[in-house]
């Protein structure tokens, strides 16, 4: 089974924000990710526009010629967004607006109807929908319950584990992956996966569709240029 790789490119917007102009350009950097072998594009818009804005949404739509795949928290503003460019992918994660960065899954049941809701939406728009969850079972059925296509494993976790007990730190995702096979969704995952994590997780992880990686990949791309760090990424994917 392929496991596709989506860029997250917010970092390459911050970094142009610092200037206030259009160098790196975003646009130049979602083409080259694409040429180079990603399998789709991520951004993350959020409501203080710090990084990916809503004009460079709007912007790419056109430029992303893979998966389009658009995270954040479902405001009223971010539904709108979405609706109107219509990517291929919806990842609703419950981050506050003053969030640094996401850092837990959703409580599905908690947010059940507002969750079922969004993801009617999503789906009657021929928009595939995906919900950030902790590596629970119990959450990741929650989530095909309310209607999700796919759920994306939240892998700080397993990332801060790693070095010290690899196995036990993969094991609940592998758990947590059953249970959305069994459960008729996809599995994606993502946050701080890396060149030192990545092939482990990949080659444990039983149906895993696609990761999303963005601020080691950047990183990464300073040192190794971003073709090569591209290449290396999709190379610790091949199982």
């Amino acid at each position: 089974m392929k496991t596709n790789l989506s860029v997250n490119i917010n970092k390459i917007a911050t970094l142009r924000n610092a200037r206030g102009e259009d160098r790196p350009s975003v646009l130049r950097a979602a083409e080259d990710c694409q040429r180079f072998g990603a399998d789709g594009i991520t951004v993350h818009p959020r409501p203080d526009e710090r990084h990916i804005r809503r004009s460079d949404v709007l912007r790419l739509r056109p430029v992303v010629c893979k998966e389009f795949n658009i995270e954040g928290h479902p405001t009223p503003e971010f539904m709108e967004l979405v609706l109107r460019v219509k990517p291929e992918q919806v990842t609703l994660v419950p981050d506050a607006p003053d969030a640094l960065t996401s850092n837990a899954g959703w409580d599905v049941d908690a947010h059940f109807d507002e969750l079922s809701a969004i993801a009617e939406r999503l789906t009657g728009a021929g928009i595939r929908c995906s919900i950030f969850v902790d590596p629970d079972p119990a959450a990741v059925r929650a989530a095909a319950r309310a209607g999700a296509d796919r759920v994306e494993l939240y892998t700080k976790p397993f990332a801060d584990l790693y070095p010290s007990d690899p196995e036990a730190a993969v094991a609940p995702y592998v758990e947590a992956a059953r249970a959305a096979h069994s459960a008729g969704v996809g599995v994606n995952a993502g946050h701080d996966l890396n060149l030192e994590n990545l092939a482990f997780f990949a080659s444990r992880m039983p149906y895993l569709d696609e990761v999303s990686i963005g601020h080691a990949l950047i990183c990464d791309a300073l040192y190794l240029g971003l073709e090569e760090t591209v290449r290396r990424y999709k190379e610790c994917l091949k199982q």
